[in-house]
């Protein structure tokens, strides 16, 4: 083992968003024995700096791959505004849609989102901004928005769930399998030398592709099943538990 690739939210956080002292510990360890840390998140970079501060992340992906943080410099990898525009010409109109773009400059939303800090933007589908988009965020109290949201994309974009409501669209270029080759590569690990423990469907390519993919318990079945081992649950210190087991056994 020499990468450690994490997770966010459901697999390192408890659920109320928190890491606890004992997973600080351990990941203290690992780095000890100089094994790097790495963070895989569907968060923008300024929604993990506490985490970063307490755990001292070597490289993060962050927005699934759309934007990439690495020792020596940041990888990129935004939807076209020609194709944001054609996917927001035809989703806008569905019914109780909550519509949401990550930027360069922030979020913008059409409706206000205190916990994203978001910007309230009325004029869309107009774009709110020139500059890097990457994400499109889509959910609806009102009906299932996925057949409707497939229809909409482009042939450089695709779409991913998370927990089972949150549509996310980004760029064919942005996933966090590709953030984890990028990581590994920057830091001259293969990936079969690192392990990856993750929860959902952003997940599943890198559980299946690195050397030892984890899941937590409380996984839903597809990553579970795709897993080579199944971790306890993310509030009962899963991963750092997993990782215990083997600085201690000598795996």
């Amino acid at each position: 083992m020499k990468a450690i690739i994490m997770d966010l939210d459901g697999t390192l956080l408890h659920t109320d968003k928190t890491v606890s002292e004992y997973t600080c510990s351990i990941l203290r360890q690992c780095r000890d024995r100089g094994i790097f840390l790495m963070a895989a998140t569907a968060r923008p970079e300024r929604a993990i700096l506490t985490y970063h501060e307490q755990i001292g992340f070597d490289a993060m992906t962050t927005l699934n791959g759309a934007r990439i943080i690495l020792p020596h410099g940041t990888v990129e990898n935004g939807i076209t505004h020609r194709s944001v525009e054609a996917i927001l010409q035809k989703v806008i109109g569905l019914p109780g849609i909550v519509l949401s773009l990550e930027t360069a400059e922030g979020i913008f939303s059409n409706v206000s989102i205190p916990e994203w800090n978001a910007v309230v933007y009325e004029d869309f589908p107009a774009l709110p901004t020139e500059s890097t988009i990457y994400k499109i965020l889509l959910s609806s109290g009102e009906k299932d928005l996925q057949p409707e949201v497939e229809k909409s994309l482009t042939s450089d974009t695709y779409m991913t769930v998370a927990e089972g409501w949150l549509i996310q669209i980004m760029s064919a270029a942005a996933s966090k399998w590709n953030g984890v080759r990028a990581m590994l590569e920057a830091l001259s690990v293969g990936s079969d030398e690192a392990v990856y423990f993750g929860d959902d469907n952003d997940d599943l390519e890198s559980i299946r592709n690195c050397g030892t993919g984890v899941a937590v318990s409380n996984a839903i079945d597809r990553v579970m099943e795709a897993a080579d081992h199944v971790a306890e649950s993310n509030d009962m210190d899963g991963v750092a538990r997993y990782l215990e087991s083997c600085l201690f056994s000598g795996k």
